[in-house]
């Protein structure tokens, strides 16, 4: 029961977090909702790891996982901002869940085995990826926004696979500093310092909300598959879905027939993919 109150705990979560980017950075830009969301989460997670100290599992070899966890992090968030904001939910947020198919290639490539079903899953994916780009939508931005969402996915991939090799050494909240500290560093800081940091009373609450659900959504993930990944992962994989949902009811976004096949099929092959990791 824990696992599935925790998967679908992670994908309202998820959900809510995407729906606040895509308004928000519609508001204010995709690097000043990034430098918000960071912020905030740093100003989670800081007090948490000084209260917890120095992990004792913590090696050397673990502080380059950290580094190309935090990279991938800030880089993936960014280009999400940044296709949320010139895209629809509907067809960005499916592109984006193929992130855990990324994290399966890499784990392969590193020297993990694959089944024939996986593989197949796989490629329902790869199909419904080519599916919604196949759109013929004259929206402007929509093609920039397919290939920002690539790429995010490209890095979250990343993120998840490194994050899986530091989940078993060292706390949650260690595993996720890294990249609230370098956007903080590498992105606030010098926006700040040129007054280009960027706040309206609209989007305040809704980079805030950013900021909680990325923390929250990553730590429930992690307790919650450890009674049960398999179980976790499919249903968590439910956002792009739930988003496409919450775009259409809150902001009235319609989708062509290719979009709503491309962004179906791709969820399918997402959860899929999940129940075949058991």
């Amino acid at each position: 029961m824990t696992s599935v109150l925790g998967g679908i705990g992670t994908a309202l979560i998820f959900t809510t977090a995407t729906v606040c980017a895509s308004r928000s950075t519609r508001m204010i830009g995709p690097t000043s909702v990034l430098s918000w969301v960071m912020l905030v989460g740093l100003v989670i997670l800081g007090p948490v790891v000084a209260a917890s100290g120095v992990p004792p599992h913590l090696q050397a070899g673990s502080f380059v996982f950290l580094a190309v966890a935090g990279v991938t992090n800030v880089l993936g968030l960014l280009l999400a901002y940044r296709a949320l904001r010139i895209g629809k939910v509907g067809v960005v947020a499916p592109v984006l869940s193929t992130q855990g198919a990324v994290a399966a290639l890499i784990a392969v490539a590193a020297g993990e085995s694959i089944g024939p079903g996986a593989a197949a899953a796989l490629g329902v994916v790869a199909a419904g990826v080519f599916l919604t780009a196949a759109t013929r939508e004259d929206q402007p931005g929509q093609p920039a926004a397919l290939v920002f969402a690539a790429i995010s996915a490209l890095c979250f991939g990343t993120n998840l696979y490194t994050i899986g090799k530091l989940g078993g050494q060292l706390p949650v909240a260690w595993v996720l500093l890294p990249a609230r500290i370098l956007a903080v560093a590498a992105v606030a800081a010098p926006l700040a310092a040129t007054s280009r940091l960027r706040i309206t009373r609209r989007a305040l609450p809704l980079v805030v909300a950013g900021g909680i659900c990325e923390v929250a959504g990553f730590s429930l993930f992690t307790v919650s598959a450890r009674h049960g990944i398999a179980v976790t992962a499919v249903l968590a994989s439910s956002f792009p879905a739930l988003s496409a949902l919450a775009a259409y009811v809150l902001f009235r976004e319609k989708l062509g027939r290719l979009q709503i096949a491309g962004a179906a099929t791709i969820v399918i092959g997402v959860l899929l993919l999940g129940g075949l990791q058991a």
